[in-house]
């Protein structure tokens, strides 16, 4: 008779033995797998709501920062370009430049596609008598802005048109439609500003080739207007600064700082905060995850370490109550190799059919457990298992199969 045939007929002989080893080494095949299986399923939720976290986080972020952006674009240009030779002092004393350029400076920067600012509006200013109205006023001659533009951050004022400052249509007594004569031409009042608090509430606005006849300035300006971008540079001004002397070096640029900063950090905060919710939220996972593993570390081997006892308490207590058995095999020729191999066949057998059925119990519930975690199973978790399961049951008896192959046939018959 072959020595697998032998144990076959062992196992069916000790059916309660074989069953309590089978049951030790299928629950500590299942802790394990469904340890790992958990943690595996653990991981592959967190990267899924990571990655939808993720996309709602960019979503939500183009979006708040797309509504700061509109809300920041009404604090208004944030970028004043000057001609090179004019004096700052005098700017902010006047209000306005005094010194003139070249219209055409406008269209040069806009040709240019200058990629650190945005909405360029050419303007001219100036003090100017209204004769009609009997006093002095801020003319300001605009057109439309220069360059292909979403929306313009300030419409133009049309030929013929005048908008008023809120102190201006207010001592005149006049509203949007109503006439009004300046310099000996009839313009209509376009616009009627609210009040501003500022020297806008004495400004008249009007199209700049018309503000340019009107002060024989033709062709003329003496400031150009624009947007900074939303760069996250260093230092902004300065690339601002050197990428417009490159395109017109005879001028000078001067920031608006308090409305640029604060465009800049409403719309860098959306970003910010939307980030570090993103990040929290792996912190959170992530923690947790070590958690489940540190649990996984201490948990399994107590395990395994549990059902390798029992196994072994088991496979010593068959060897004790057979040494009756093992001594008449011992007269029949049976060496004490191939009582070794008996017991440690025995365990091995156990081994394999119990990793089997622990590693399909385990992932069975884990995958019960989390529906939609995707695929959790793991080749190298079931070899895993099924390697590990026949080497702890064969250390486990290992002791218990050396004590039945060195028993003395003589000295067991005698005892018999």
């Amino acid at each position: 008779m072959s020595l697998w045939r032998l144990v076959l007929k062992e196992l069916r002989h000790r059916k309660g033995n074989f069953a309590l080893s089978l049951l030790s080494v299928s629950v500590a095949i299942a802790t394990l797998a469904g340890a790992l299986t958990l943690l595996r399923a653990h991981r592959q939720r967190t990267e899924s709501l990571i990655a939808e976290k993720q996309a709602q986080v960019e979503a939500a972020a183009a979006k708040m920062e797309d509504e700061i952006r509109k809300i920041t674009k009404n604090l208004g240009f944030n970028i004043l370009i000057l001609p090179k030779d004019q004096d700052l002092q005098s700017v902010y004393a006047e209000g306005f430049a005094e010194k003139t350029m070249p219209e055409a400076y406008a269209a040069r920067l806009a040709d240019a596609n200058v990629v650190t600012i945005a909405h360029i509006l050419p303007s001219l200013t100036r003090k100017f008598d209204w004769e009609e109205a009997r006093r002095t006023v801020i003319l300001i001659g605009t057109r439309g802005e220069v360059g292909e533009q979403k929306k313009p951050l300030l419409a133009a004022v049309p030929p013929g048109k005048l908008v008023l400052g809120y102190e201006l249509h207010r001592q005149l007594n006049l509203k949007e439609g109503d006439s009004v004569g300046l310099k000996g031409r009839t313009f209509t009042v376009h616009k009627c500003y609210p009040a501003r608090g500022s020297k806008d509430d004495i400004t008249v606005w009007m199209d700049l080739a018309e503000a340019q006849q009107m002060l024989d300035m033709a062709g003329r300006i003496n400031a150009i207007l624009a947007l900074e971008c939303n760069c996250a540079t260093l230092d902004r001004l300065a690339e601002i600064r050197a990428e417009v002397a490159g395109i017109l070096p005879d001028t000078q640029v001067v920031e608006f700082q308090s409305q640029a900063v604060a465009r800049a950090e409403a719309r860098n905060l959306a970003t910010a905060k939307a980030l570090a919710d993103l990040e929290l939220e792996k912190r959170h996972r992530e923690a947790m995850q070590r958690e489940g593993e540190t649990l996984a570390a201490w948990l399994v081997p107590l395990v395994l370490l549990g059902c390798a006892v029992w196994i072994g308490v088991l496979a010593l207590v068959n060897v004790k109550s057979r040494l009756g058995e093992i001594g008449i095999l011992r007269a029949l020729g049976v060496r004490s190799g191939q009582i070794l191999f008996l017991f440690l066949g025995k365990a091995l057998l156990t081994g394999v059919l119990g990793a089997t059925a622990g590693f399909g119990l385990g992932y069975g519930l884990c995958a019960a457990w989390n529906p939609g975690a995707g695929d959790l199973f793991d080749a190298r978790v079931l070899a895993l298992s099924l390697g590990l399961a026949p080497v702890l049951a064969a250390a486990a008896s290992w002791i218990p199969a050396q004590i039945a192959a060195r028993q003395d046939p003589a000295a067991v018959l005698r005892e018999d």
